[in-house]
């Protein structure tokens, strides 16, 4: 039970600041999930919510969706991100868990340098892109939404093909943390329609870092 407490404050809180943020919603709560189940079922999971949550925030914001922005992006995320979930399934726990942490310690530099990367945590890339080419907060916020979503609705069907017994399991944690992820889409989109979001970038490329290390311990020990 504290596990799915802290479970729950956790990705009410990812969810609250994503919202302005864009981005950092599985890179903050898979870590808290993993502590309840294997890194596989860990990142169904957390991919289930995920989808939840951009579901929320798309029905939210969707007046402010560019749709040029997600045409120029949608497919090629949709590609990527069904090729990765494909891989993810094949590939052994502890090998995953340090490729992951190792990708989102280099991730600020990766993305500094635009360059993408195979891990599926490209959501901070995609980020800064988006910001470059939308400036005002409510269209760069809703249509990072819209193109997350895309990549969730492509990804968790290979997750659910790959793994459906070991995600049933956990079916009651996956709709809790989607009770609280939705709810966390609301105070999201109050705090991005109050203050500018430069701020929570920076908390989530820290969180970033922080479970890198954090996969990568898990991976030694």
């Amino acid at each position: 039970m504290e596990f799915l407490a802290l479970a729950f404050v956790a990705a009410f809180l990812a969810a609250a600041l994503t919202v302005p943020a864009g981005f950092g919603l599985s890179t903050m709560l898979t870590p808290v999930v993993l502590l309840m189940m294997g890194p596989h079922e860990a990142v169904a999971v957390v991919a289930v919510v995920h989808g939840a949550h951009n579901a929320g925030k798309f029905l939210a914001l969707r007046e402010s969706v560019d749709f040029s922005a997600f045409r120029h992006y949608g497919i090629w995320l949709v590609v990527g991100a069904v090729i990765g979930a494909a891989l993810q399934s094949k590939v052994p726990q502890d090998p995953l868990l340090a490729l992951i942490g190792a990708f989102l310690i280099l991730l600020p530099l990766l993305t500094l340098s635009e360059l993408g990367g195979l891990s599926g945590h490209q959501g901070a890339l995609r980020a800064m892109f988006l910001t470059r080419r939308l400036p005002d907060k409510m269209a760069y916020a809703a249509t990072a939404s819209v193109l997350a979503l895309c990549v969730d609705l492509s990804r968790v069907p290979v997750y659910l093909y790959f793994r459906p017994e070991e995600i049933g399991e956990h079916l009651q944690t996956t709709l809790l943390l989607v009770v609280a992820a939705l709810l966390g889409v609301r105070s999201g989109k109050r705090w991005l329609e109050a203050m500018k979001s430069e701020w929570i970038h920076k908390l989530v490329m820290a969180g970033i870092v922080g479970s890198g290390f954090f996969y990568i311990s898990e991976a030694i020990f």
